[in-house]
């Protein structure tokens, strides 16, 4: 085994603080790892589970899914590997749904971020260049202790900008671009100025304003997923609450809270890549640093496909500027029919069958 990567039953890193959340957060690394590992039994084939160890001794949660009947073939390892980043607040077990039908050709890896799951929780500096500099360098540093040399790099929301910040900066690394309903594209639009009106009518148009920046300024001093921690022993109860959709997602694999207790495992314990996250966006959402101010920096002969769901909140006509941007480059687009943001779990065979698809152009 390489000095790399560690076998999954290593002793699993805690922060300093851990020790005394159990007795208010019904949490623990032990639960999350057993969380996932019920998710991942339903896995065919065969399945790698290892921490990659980086330089600065950052450990990255790491699965490889291969065929087992691949493994006859003498071309099994000429195949370009997948590999897929998560989105804000996932982790490895979201893809369940997908790792089996997309490695039926090729290697496919899935890892949890830095700062998210089961991987190391350092922290992050509140500069969101810094912040997303320090994503993009740990998914470089777990590319070069892997040895691998080129990827399909599939990215899904927050994963779908911090692959194209990567594919930015190590194009060489890079044989496809795939980002799936991804956050932080495009620019805020810039309030506009309403014709003068009555009294009545502009302080009825200010106040909604007024209260929303205030909300915003309270709001703004937590971490996003802040409320599930503060809720103790009620934040379960209340991922079902607020997020009963994950539950219908899985439901065909899964018929109790497997799938929103691994989310609040995923999400309950120090917050770290939260915090990177939310140095990278301001009031609603919106990034900084929008990506749609850099794609022109993607090599022409980049292929880049962008898929989304058509139920999203993402707005698609984000993906037709960067077509109108990267001019004669490949670029794609493909809605996918009632998948919400969620798209890979929500219509896990279409968005199986494109992806492959987009795979198999490669090799």
């Amino acid at each position: 085994m390489s000095p790399a990567m560690k076998d999954e039953t290593d002793t699993e890193q805690t922060s300093g603080n851990w020790s005394w959340w159990p007795s208010w957060r019904p949490t623990s690394m032990t639960l999350l790892k057993s969380a996932e590992a019920k998710i991942l039994a339903y896995i065919q084939n065969d399945v790698w589970s290892r921490f990659v160890t980086l330089p600065n001794q950052n450990r990255i949660w790491t699965l490889k899914v291969t065929n087992k009947s691949a493994r006859k073939h003498k071309d099994e390892g000429a195949q370009t590997p997948l590999v897929m980043i998560h989105g804000f607040g996932g982790g490895v077990g979201l893809w369940i749904r997908n790792l089996d039908a997309l490695s039926r050709s090729r290697p496919v890896y899935a890892f949890d971020l830095l700062g998210f799951g089961r991987s190391s929780h350092p922290s992050f500096p509140s500069d969101a260049s810094l912040a997303e500099e320090q994503f993009v360098t740990s998914i470089e540093q777990w590319r070069q202790s892997l040895g691998l040399e080129r990827m399909i790099l599939l990215g899904h929301s927050l994963g779908g900008y911090l692959a194209t910040s990567y594919t930015i900066q190590y194009p060489e690394r890079v044989s496809h671009l795939i980002l799936v309903d991804a956050w932080g594209f495009p620019e805020r639009p810039q309030p506009q100025l309403e014709g003068s009106g009555g009294q009545g009518s502009e302080v009825k148009r200010l106040s909604p304003s007024r209260w929303g920046k205030a909300l915003t300024s309270v709001f703004s001093l937590f971490n996003p997923l802040a409320f599930f921690r503060a809720a103790g022993p009620w934040g379960p109860g209340l991922v079902n609450r607020f997020r009963p959709d994950f539950k219908r997602k899985f439901e065909n694999l899964f018929d109790d809270d497997t799938m929103t207790q691994y989310i609040y495992h995923c999400n309950a314990q120090n917050p770290s890549g939260e915090v990177g996250f939310k140095a990278m966006f301001e009031s609603m959402g919106w990034a900084k640093r929008p990506m749609v101010q850099r794609v022109h920096l993607l090599p022409p002969s980049m292929p880049v496909s962008i898929l989304y769901g058509t139920l999203s909140w993402v707005d698609p006509s984000t993906g037709k500027t960067v077509v109108q941007i990267r001019g004669k480059s490949p670029t794609s687009i493909t809605l996918i029919k009632d998948a919400s943001h969620h798209v890979y779990a929500d219509q896990p065979e279409e968005f199986n069958r494109v992806v492959e698809s987009i795979c198999n152009t490669v090799d």
